[in-house]
């Protein structure tokens, strides 16, 4: 490799000087090195201080570029170079020089970076949320038991411990029992972390969340959740209601979502006919099934309730049935659940 290094710096200084770098690192991770001596390294090739931040290790590590230990508390500058660790950026790594990295400077942050990454794995343990395919495989039944404990354990979720399964559209996300909300792009977390936050409706993110249950019930705790998230609205005009949803609240509402998309349901078919007729008239039918009065659907609604009495009027004539006393109001909410689990088919 030196004998290379040499020739190559003959004809391009520039591939040269990259070839030493990926030599040096690489020797590096060979003796598995520690955080401190890759840093040093970036710092020593670039001529400049280096530095490594994690946030979500607390890791701080800063070296000027004769090699010694810096630690500096101050913040950063975004104009300096720098290359995220973890594809999550919450671990980064910075050459304290401002300007556009050059070929050399590219590849000291990038072997750097992959050898931090690397360490960081190794001794302080995989961030829960890195790995979408652990947390697909600790909710999925068909897989051996032994197989999902190892998930389980790789995850850091302790066995005595109690967790919710989340679906949402885009997967599969595991949260502690304790979590009162659930998790916008994260994939799950350990017990140890800080609660992530649930979509809410003005992120128009639907979620079904599934019961607490142990780390190896969490298969059937996602089932749970993937119903769930069928009642879960897209929290728009044409699909209001709540965005996120949780399996013990449907109780026996959860039924309905073994009902053939096949079946022919009268009151259904009424609800679709009376939608077309306008825009406000979903809006004015989920405000009644939600509040507990005509008044208090009104201010909800945002109407004057004479105004929205009127609306009401017309959405019974459309409809064909009462929704002011409990039974209407009863068909009301069933028809409206169908419809969103006709939206929302299983997938």
């Amino acid at each position: 490799m030196k004998d290379l290094a040499v020739r190559l710096a003959a004809l391009d200084a520039d591939a040269g000087a990259a070839l030493r770098v990926i030599a040096y690192f690489d020797g590096l991770a060979e003796n598995r090195a520690g955080l401190q001596a890759i840093v040093r390294g970036a710092a020593v090739l670039a001529g400049c201080p280096a530095r490594l931040d994690d946030r979500s290790r607390r890791v701080h590590v800063r070296v000027d570029p004769a090699g010694r230990a810096a630690p500096d508390p101050s913040a950063v500058d975004e104009r300096w170079m720098r290359t995220p660790v973890v594809p999550d950026a919450s671990a980064i790594l910075w050459l304290e020089r401002i300007g556009e990295a050059g070929p050399v400077e590219a590849m000291i942050l990038e072997r750097a970076a992959g050898a931090a990454r690397a360490v960081l794995d190794r001794t302080r343990g995989r961030a829960p949320s890195a790995d979408p395919a652990l947390v697909e495989l600790i909710v999925d039944a068909s897989a051996p038991p032994e197989v999902r404990r190892q998930a389980a354990a790789s995850m850091r979720l302790s066995e005595s411990g109690r967790f919710r399964a989340a679906a949402l559209p885009s997967g599969p996300r595991v949260v502690p029992a304790g979590a009162t909300s659930a998790i916008a792009g994260r994939t799950g977390i350990g017990p140890a972390e800080a609660p992530p936050e649930l979509p809410s409706p003005a992120a128009g993110s639907r979620a079904g969340i599934g019961p607490a249950v142990a780390p190896g019930d969490l298969p059937a705790s996602y089932a749970a959740a993937r119903i769930a998230l069928r009642f879960a609205a897209d929290g728009t005009a044409e699909d209001p209601g709540p965005t996120v949803v949780r399996h013990e609240d449907l109780g026996g509402l959860a039924l309905l979502a073994d009902l053939p998309d096949t079946a022919e349901v009268p009151d259904l078919r009424a609800l679709d006919h009376a939608t077309a007729a306008g825009p406000w008239v979903l809006s004015t039918l989920h405000a009644l099934a939600e509040a507990g009065s005509l008044r208090a659907a009104a201010t909800a609604s945002r109407l004057h309730h004479s105004t929205f009495q009127d609306r009401i009027t017309r959405a019974e004539h459309l409809l064909g049935w009462t929704i002011r006393d409990p039974h209407g109001r009863l068909r009301l909410q069933l028809a409206l659940a169908l419809r969103r689990l006709r939206r929302h088919p299983p997938t």
